[in-house]
């Protein structure tokens, strides 16, 4: 039994990118903290996964095959809960190129993803919590990439900043009432993801941000679900605009 400050019990959450990774993984905390979850993705048989994972904890989950560009399609799925409380905006892609070999359709693509399709779930969770009169929590997923530089982050760690500014934007216009807004900036999260099909290269890549954390390691979707939950409930009570970097101590800002 959860402790009452993060007891979800008799309130509803929407997850998007529920499917895998971080996003399975937050769906999966949050019922077991009492939530009834709505989880969303593209992947219909991953969704299928995930809400028999929460089931099978005798946890509530529905499901929603959706993309999170169509805006139409995700306010139907948000307007068929029959309250919100939490809004988990998860879902993404990763992208790498250089600034010279960056496309139009790479940015696009990203963008459209990364950034409108979180400003969508934003919107939406916004308007039916406001117009419930829920004081709820909506949750953006953000990035380490906004912390630091490095080869290949512009589209995605465009986008990432851009979700920031979004998450501190409407945390602003709909504090009054009552709702809060805050990112969850990960750090290097093995996931489905992050995956480079090669097996050598993929345990390099680990290695390498492994060394460069204060801790050792790379992070486990589980690392960051738990910063979801801890902003979804009201442990997180006096929270809002703010972004909360588990990261294994990768990157220290002001």
């Amino acid at each position: 039994m959860p402790l009452k400050a993060y007891d979800l019990t008799g309130r509803t959450a929407f997850v998007t990118g529920a499917a895998s990774g971080i996003g399975r993984a937050s769906a999966v905390l949050l019922a077991e903290a009492g939530a009834t979850v709505h989880c969303a993705d593209r992947d219909a048989q991953g969704l299928h996964e995930t809400a028999t994972l929460i089931k099978g904890q005798g946890g509530t989950a529905h499901t929603h095959q959706l993309d999170v560009t169509d805006r139409e399609r995700l306010r139907q799925a948000v307007r068929s809960c029959e309250r919100l409380d939490v809004m988990a905006a998860v879902a993404g892609i990763m992208h790498s190129s250089t600034v010279l070999e960056t496309r139009d359709e790479d940015l696009d693509r990203v963008l459209n993803i990364n950034f409108k399709g979180v400003l969508y779930a934003c919107q939406e969770a916004a308007l039916a919590m406001i117009e419930s009169g829920t004081r709820g929590s909506i949750v953006t997923m953000a990035s380490g990439a906004v912390d630091t530089g490095g080869p290949g982050l512009l589209c995605y760690g465009a986008a990432k900043a851009a979700v920031v500014q979004l998450t501190k934007t409407l945390a602003t216009e709909i504090g009054p009432h009552g709702i809060r807004v805050n990112a969850v900036a990960p750090g290097w999260i093995r996931t489905p993801m992050t995956d480079r099909r090669d097996g050598k290269a993929q345990a390099h890549t680990e290695a390498f941000m492994a060394r460069l954390a204060p801790l050792g390691r790379v992070g486990e979707p589980e690392d960051i679900a738990q910063a979801v939950l801890h902003l979804a409930c009201d442990a997180s009570a006096f929270t809002t605009g703010q972004i909360l970097r588990p990261n294994g101590g990768v990157a220290m800002p002001w």
